[in-house]
């Protein structure tokens, strides 16, 4: 588990290095979750002599708290606070989107509302509609109730004029026989009077046969009065129509010019979305760009400190071990010591030597298991789909922190394994002296070792110049891949707005245009109901209009007619006043 912890420094012991201690403040939980450790909670730790007093480090510790690995806190800390900036910043802004959310979704309650009012209004216009054919439909029954009723009584005037025709036809013969008959009155000047009571009938059947007109004359009126009255409800039907025919086509103009605006919008959506993924792309380009000069950035560092290591080694080589200078070691202390003690101490240096050499061996082991690891995973990334890759990528981030954490932790256990190799050398030293043997450590024939460390220093400081060439360039990189996330990650939100929006809108204009069409359905059906009835009205208008001028001609015919049985009354008159007369002479 990981701990922060302060360095506490003991001093005392004849070497001047003292106990060193580690003092535990805070422990990891997750990630991103740290908690304090309650306490005066300490570990002892040999490797935390190298650091000063007070110095942060970040520890790994066992379950039996035992130190695995130490690193320097200052950069950790400086990354946990970089990413409590970001998550700030990043609260921030999904505050701000959440905030744009709020208004978006306020902008389409409201739009929302409205339209939703607008289809209210349009229902209240279709049930007007309805009620309005519901009322015609009525009406065309009553009309046809009336049509029917018109046409029995023009069968009625159609029948008493065959019977007005038949009576003038016999009007006509008897006409024609009373004039033969008056002839040979005339001729014979006597009448009878059987015949010129047949005569009396004859005239008096002629002046009743015209009194069905009169009758014929109130229902033809009665009959222009219901279509009168029919032909008032067609026309205000009629300007219904029009209104509802001028408010359809409004509508369909309305959603022609809303379907217009929404194709913009799409193309405008889609032109921005192209741009997105441009951008996208050019910025996973420079990420895998990125990825791979950090790859070259930690080869580099790597060599330079193996490089440094190897110049370390070669320059104790040279000079025949570790500097007494690089240890504080008091010398004279040691002098003076007593042989078995010192053999006691320098067993105990020797174990100590053992045992940190063991857990460096057992750690260098893990590094180089981890860079196989790590070269596993670059080939299983060139390999696999871009879905799995986004995943690895993460995985291989994480694998290089904790290689590079584990690196940096060797760093320092190296040079406290050094050192303590010097302490003990020092010692076994100091004991060949005492007993008068040979120092074991001595390195015998002096080695030139002058050329290769000037070329490893000149190859490091070259190698130096690379790195500092790549990160340079890697910060340039981050720096781009920033901003165009920066660029993109709102846009991406807005164009999920906008399409939403977008989506809205069309099916909003899908429903304008079921219920635009369903009005215009009503409205043909409307038309399609009064044209029969109004050509009916008109049919029967110009029927009754023949029917009335027929009427007008059968009375002029029956003026005609009363004053020719007039004319015979009077004949017929003169020739009973005549017959008496006749009868005496």
């Amino acid at each position: 588990m990981l701990y922060l912890a302060e360095v506490i420094q003991k001093k005392g012991g004849i070497m001047g290095g003292g106990k060193s201690e580690l003092k535990l403040l805070a422990c990891q939980r997750t990630e991103q979750n740290w908690s304090a450790v309650s306490g005066d909670e300490s570990v002892q730790a040999d490797e935390a002599s190298r650091y000063g007093a007070g110095t942060l480090l970040l520890v790994d510790l066992t379950a039996s708290k035992q130190v695995q690995r130490i690193q320097e806190a200052g950069r950790p800390l400086v990354s946990i606070l970089q990413n409590f900036s970001r998550l700030q910043e990043r609260f921030k802004t999904q505050e701000e989107e959440i905030e744009q959310w709020k208004q978006s979704l306020t902008y389409q309650s409201q739009e929302l509302n409205r339209r939703e009012m607008e289809m209210e209004a349009r229902q209240e216009q279709l049930q007007q509609i309805e009620a309005d054919l519901e009322q015609l439909e009525q009406q065309r029954q009553e009309f046809e109730a009336t049509r029917q009723e018109v046409t029995t009584q023009q069968q009625e005037m159609e029948r008493q004029r065959q019977e007005m025709q038949g009576a003038w036809d016999q009007l006509q013969g008897q006409k024609q026989q009373l004039e033969e008959r008056q002839a040979e009155l005339l001729g014979a000047s006597v009448l009878d009077d059987e015949k010129a009571q047949v005569i009396h009938h004859l005239l008096e059947q002629l002046c009743h046969g015209g009194t069905s007109l009169d009758e014929m004359h109130t229902h033809l009126q009665q009959i222009y009065d219901v279509l009168g009255q029919q032909q008032t409800v067609l026309t205000h039907h009629w300007q219904m129509l029009e209104q509802h025919q001028q408010t359809a086509h409004q509508l369909q103009e309305e959603t022609e010019q809303q379907a217009q605006i929404l194709e913009q919008q799409w193309q405008a959506w889609h032109q921005a979305q192209e741009t997105v993924e441009q951008t996208k792309s050019e910025a996973k380009s420079e990420e895998s760009v990125l990825h791979a000069k950090q790859e070259y950035a930690q080869c580099l560092k790597l060599q330079l400190e193996r490089y440094g290591e190897l110049h370390q080694k070669l320059s104790q080589v040279a000079a025949g071990g570790v500097a007494h200078e690089a240890v504080q070691i008091d010398l004279h202390a040691l002098e003076n010591l007593p042989l078995e003690e010192l053999r006691s101490l320098i067993k105990t240096l020797q174990k100590e030597f053992d045992q940190s050499s063991q857990f460096v061996h057992g750690q260098e082991e893990e590094l180089d298991l981890k860079e196989k690891e790590l070269e596993a995973l670059r080939t299983k990334i060139q390999q696999v789909s871009e879905f799995d890759r986004i995943s690895l990528e993460a995985e291989l981030t994480d694998e290089q922190d904790a290689y590079q954490f584990l690196n940096e932790t060797l760093v320092g256990q190296r040079r406290s394994l050094i050192e303590k190799e010097g302490i003990l050398r020092q010692h076994r030293a100091v004991l060949a002296r005492k007993t008068g043997k040979p120092d074991p450590t001595a390195v015998e024939g002096g080695i030139d070792v002058s050329p290769v460390l000037a070329a490893i220093e000149a190859q490091r400081q070259q190698q130096a110049l690379d790195l500092q060439t790549v990160e340079s360039q890697i910060d340039q990189l981050r720096h781009a891949i920033q901003q165009a996330q920066e660029w993109v990650n709102p846009q991406i939100d807005e164009q999920q707005t906008k399409r939403y929006e977008l989506r809205q809108l069309e099916d909003a204009l899908k429903t304008q245009r079921a219920s635009v069409a369903d009005v215009v359905a009503k409205v043909a059906l409307y038309q399609e109901m009064l044209q029969p009835l109004q050509d009916a009205v008109t049919g029967t208008q110009q029927s009754l209009d023949a029917i009335a001028a027929l009427l007008s001609c059968h009375q002029k015919i029956g003026v005609s007619h009363q004053q020719t049985v007039e004319q015979m009354r009077q004949v017929v008159s003169d020739l009973s006043l005549n017959l008496p007369m006749l009868k005496q002479d």
